[in-house]
């Protein structure tokens, strides 16, 4: 397959040797946060662009495929990121190789290049109307409390954070903005959850990984043609009816656009908090003394800590690019065709730019994480509304429940998400 330009697919022919520190294994995957950062840190310190080996037991393999150049270090992701013009998505932005039809149904504008993207994004971005922000914010702050109203007073203490709090929120806060009715929520909510659950056994449960993303694929846009069609004959305030009217240069999104941003957002919009808000609290547990100096000043120090939440849980573990011009990185020749993979919490625990890169550090200050990316084009265009959800929901739990800890996280087993599916939370109930 040749990609947009023209160019020719890369080949092994010209490559160095696959790296000895391998990070395309299933064994890799397997490993613990802890155990990867180890090899991250040995790629960063002896070859921080480095040739691997295709991604074992990818769900659509390509027997061409000659492998991929990893970058571990800041300043590369940073790099690729912001130069959209010689690193493009079009030819795919996942780590894993996946079904055409999945990424189809599944990417909206994060898959394309410009112009097309620029113009789409535009659109969407439209439907953020000042007025429509502003009730989101006030959404979030009511469903935060009202979710932690859920179990604050719970006898015995104990919850599973994942599935009692971190959950509840980001998925109440998606399907209110998107107006998404009651009836078809739980079944959006697990769609969402099956789309990044390709690699974990248990999430497949005898499925294949394929059958999983289409089925979940073909749900969400179910739900999203039945909105579409009632918006258009009934507007409402919502976030579906803005994109359906949603206009710009005389030009609407089709509504396989607005169903396929339905699809990515709701992965982009609920997964990536959740994680987040879990692996927030099992650090809190871990740095003691970093929850006790938040609490002290919340207001004023919240907006420092929040990026923190985001560098340290780095939620979204892998995206790639594909090179369409010849370019050097770390003193490697890269050449029309090679894909290059940014590891996102690698290049979080940069020590070059972050002291102290393993500590929970919530003054830290500047902290310019990637946690939503490395800048440029496809920067999250949701990082706003995510950031706001951790502030709302922190505040209720020191507030409300500031004594607690938590139990070890079981991780979702994918290589794309670093995503809780259970976390054990004791507490003092609220009186």
């Amino acid at each position: 397959m040749t990609i947009e330009t023209g160019f020719l697919p890369a080949t092994s022919e010209f490559k160095p040797d696959y790296s000895p520190i391998d990070v395309s294994s299933k064994a890799f995957w397997s490993m613990t946060s802890e155990e990867r950062d180890q090899r991250f840190a040995r790629l960063r310190a002896e070859d921080p662009v480095s040739w691997q080996r295709p991604v074992e037991d990818a769900v659509a393999p390509d027997p061409h495929d000659p492998g991929y150049w990893a970058l571990v270090k800041h300043a590369d992701i940073v790099k690729v990121s912001r130069d959209a013009k010689t690193f493009i998505s079009g030819q795919g932005v996942m780590f894993d190789l996946l079904a055409p039809m999945f990424l189809e149904m599944s990417q909206s504008f994060l898959a394309m290049d410009a112009p097309r993207h620029g113009h789409l994004r535009k659109l969407i971005t439209a439907a953020f109307t000042p007025r429509r922000i502003q009730r989101i914010d006030e959404q979030i702050k009511v469903a935060a409390r009202e979710v932690v109203d859920g179990f604050a007073g719970t006898p015995s203490g104990e919850i599973d954070f994942a599935s009692d709090c971190a959950e509840k929120l980001p998925v109440r806060l998606f399907c209110d903005m998107f107006g998404v009715p009651d009836e078809l929520r739980e079944q959006t909510a697990r769609s969402a959850a099956d789309i990044v659950s390709w690699a974990d056994p248990e999430a497949l449960a005898g499925r294949t990984p394929a059958e999983v993303q289409l089925g979940a694929c073909e749900v969400l846009h179910g739900v999203a043609a039945q909105i579409i069609a009632e918006r258009r004959a009934n507007p409402a305030d919502d976030l579906f009816t803005n994109l359906v009217q949603a206009e710009v240069d005389g030009e609407r999104l089709t509504d396989a656009e607005i169903g396929s941003f339905f699809v990515l957002l709701s992965v982009a919009g609920t997964d990536t908090t959740k994680h987040t808000s879990s692996l927030t609290v099992k650090a809190m547990t871990d740095f003691p003394d970093q929850r006790e100096w938040l609490r002290e000043d919340y207001d004023t120090r919240i907006r420092t800590a929040v990026e923190e939440f985001v560098r340290y849980a780095s939620p979204v573990m892998t995206f790639r690019r594909t090179a369409v011009e010849e370019v050097e990185l770390g003193g490697k020749k890269i050449i029309p065709g090679d894909k290059v993979v940014l590891f996102y919490p690698s290049g979080n625990r940069d020590a070059d730019v972050f002291a102290d890169p393993d500590r929970f550090d919530l003054s830290r200050d500047p902290n310019p994480h990637l946690g939503f990316g490395g800048g440029g084009a496809h920067f999250c265009l949701g990082n706003q509304l995510a950031k706001s959800a951790l502030r709302a929901l922190f505040r209720e739990l020191l507030t409300r429940i500031p004594e607690f800890e938590t139990g070890t996280p079981d991780l979702l087993g994918t290589n794309f998400m670093r995503g809780v599916k259970r976390l054990p939370f004791r507490f003092t109930p609220e009186r």
